[in-house]
């Protein structure tokens, strides 16, 4: 027996947000992440000492996923914005930075965490309720007559991933491609519930991105050879679909625990076979004209079904299994016994399809609320980057049917909070402190602390060294590059503000981001004019925006509230 090591103690820390070295490293962490934000966002590569594949990504899901963080408090940080990307998939760099920033602001002021974390919380409230109410004109309804939102988010979404490599062009096609097969899983007609299908996403890589299309129902992939042999087959009606997720090639390798006791002069192996030319009869009398199982098909059965022209394709993989489900309304069959016939389901035809060096059975539904992405990329990079922005920009559209509302983007958004939140706390602060009962003083603090911290989310736009201005009439982000003009020629030099929606032709006053202004009025109750007027908009998501918005203010509180750090170093 090997000598045992003594345990040891764990590692008590107090106050972990007053050690310098937790707070570079917080600061690092945030340059790391704000690096990434935006169109112009710098890509990041992540990979191990020890070899293995290269991420190169800007993305906040890849980007934690694959990043080594030690340290609690950061990975309390990390844990909190990945769980919010799983749930709503985009604003994860949002609400990243929006933490950080939002830590380091509090920790440069002489609050109690208690009295900022009750402040931070009131804050929050302000924002939330403003952004949910009529009155907030940095949000835009969706209308569900026209496509041009929906176009408009989506666009947004793929322009803010450099690492897609998409040019305008490939962009637009891309855009156009995502919408039409969100649309693809809506189905026709709804009951009281809608349940939305599903958009599989086939890889093709080493084509254009122009190649890129969507198939209504689903596309798997085979050799040429099996094309051949299995294809074509006559009929005038539906095909009905047996669906199998157990093996039937012969083996044991789900017997589970225990001993087979086998009489003797019995071989096993025709046994097996014999059971599975039974089960293949008796496909055959319920007329069934297409067998698709996820595990192997045994040779011997899969002649048997040849020859009685039924259509048998097997290894389709766990992946697939729910999308052939519900293309084909069967019911998977895990086991040999005899068939119920209600597990059984149909297709309206199945057929060949060729793109590029790759073969595909095409299984066309009855009601097609599930569909196939083809997704073409020049290399496996980019491949990776565009397939993440696709399953994000699905998921954004399904939230969108949920909550028809999207928020302005570009920064504006963040901008006009911060100018609504000074503004509603200059005003107002004698009855806000009377209802929290703390100063003014220590309101005004806190308050210029959160809106800094919105304001520099929208700054991490800019990366290469231009001015970032704000609008003294609506509170938008404007930009403008490096070499431009000087204050005096702010009119001449910019051209629209971060979202798209203003132009500086109006008659407007522009102050440095960050700099000292006085509180102003943000104009409320978006005007139907100006947004007739704009036709390409950047826009986000307004549940995923919310959400991250919560989710930041709230990581940021609870990470202010600790005063112990535990580990167990054994």
């Amino acid at each position: 027996m090997s000598r045992l090591e003594a345990k040891k103690p764990s590692l008590c820390k107090t106050e972990p947000l007053t050690s310098e070295k937790v707070r570079s490293t917080l600061s690092v962490l945030k340059g790391v992440i704000a690096s990434c934000y935006g169109p112009s966002g710098r890509l990041k590569q992540l990979h191990n000492g020890l070899g293995g594949c290269v991420c190169t990504t800007s993305q906040s899901s890849a980007l934690l996923r694959n990043l080594s963080v030690t340290h609690p408090v950061l990975k309390v940080l990390t844990s909190s914005v990945q769980n919010h990307v799983s749930c709503f998939s985009d604003c994860g760099l949002f609400t990243a930075i929006l933490c950080c920033n939002l830590i380091e602001n509090i920790q440069r002021l002489d609050l109690t965490p208690a009295t900022a974390i009750k402040l931070n919380k009131y804050l929050l409230s302000l924002c939330t309720s403003y952004l949910k109410s009529e009155a907030c004109s940095c949000r835009i309804p969706v209308d569900f007559r026209s496509t041009h939102t929906f176009l408009s988010l989506v666009h947004s979404i793929l322009t803010s991933k450099p690492a897609c490599m998409l040019s305008r062009k490939e962009t637009d096609h891309i855009g156009a491609l995502i919408l039409k097969a969100f649309l693809l899983t809506i189905p026709e007609s709804t009951e009281e519930r809608m349940v939305l299908g599903r958009s599989i996403i086939v890889p093709l890589k080493g084509q254009r991105v122009t190649d890129s299309t969507v198939l209504p129902g689903l596309l798997i992939e085979a050799s040429e050879v099996q094309l051949r042999r299995l294809l074509p087959t006559q009929n005038s009606s539906d095909l009905r679909v047996a669906l199998f997720c157990t093996s039937l090639s012969g083996d044991f390798s789900n017997a589970g625990e225990g001993t087979v006791v086998v009489h003797h002069q019995v071989s096993l192996e025709n046994a097996v076979l014999e059971q599975l030319l039974n089960l293949g009869r008796q496909l055959v009398t319920d007329h069934v004209d297409l067998v698709l199982c996820q595990k192997v098909i045994h040779p011997s059965l899969k002649q048997f079904l040849g020859e009685h022209h039924i259509i048998a394709i097997d290894r389709v993989g766990v992946t697939l299994m729910e999308s052939l489900s519900k293309v084909t309304g069967a019911t998977p069959i895990g086991s040999l016994n005899p068939i119920v016939s209600t597990t059984y389901g149909s297709v309206k035809d199945v057929c060949s399809a060729r793109f590029g060096s790759k073969h595909f059975f095409h299984l066309l539904p009855n009601e097609a609320t599930v569909c196939s992405l083809l997704l073409c990329s020049r290399n496996d990079t980019a491949w990776e980057e565009l397939k993440l922005t696709c399953q994000t920009a699905m998921h954004v559209l399904q939230l969108t049917i949920k909550e028809p509302w999207v928020l302005l983007g570009g920064g504006c958004t963040e901008t006009h909070l911060a100018a609504y939140v000074r503004h509603k706390v200059h005003h107002e602060a004698e009855a806000i402190v009377r209802d929290d009962g703390c100063s003014q003083a220590k309101l005004h603090v806190a308050a210029e602390a959160f809106c800094s911290a919105l304001e520099s989310v929208a700054g991490s736009l800019e990366h290469d060294g231009g001015e970032i201005l704000i609008d003294m009439k609506y509170g938008h982000l404007w930009s403008c590059q490096a070499d431009s003009a000087s204050v005096g020629n702010w009119s001449d030099t910019l051209s629209r503000c971060g979202c798209g929606l203003y132009n500086s032709q109006e008659e407007l006053n522009w102050s440095v981001l960050r700099s000292t202004y006085h509180p102003f009025a943000p104009q409320t109750c978006l005007p139907q004019a100006a947004l007739g007027s704009a036709s390409n908009l950047t826009v986000d998501c307004f549940t995923a925006k919310l959400s991250g918005l919560q989710a930041a203010v709230e990581t940021a509180n609870l990470i202010l509230d600790l005063s112990y750090v535990i580990e167990d170093k054994n």
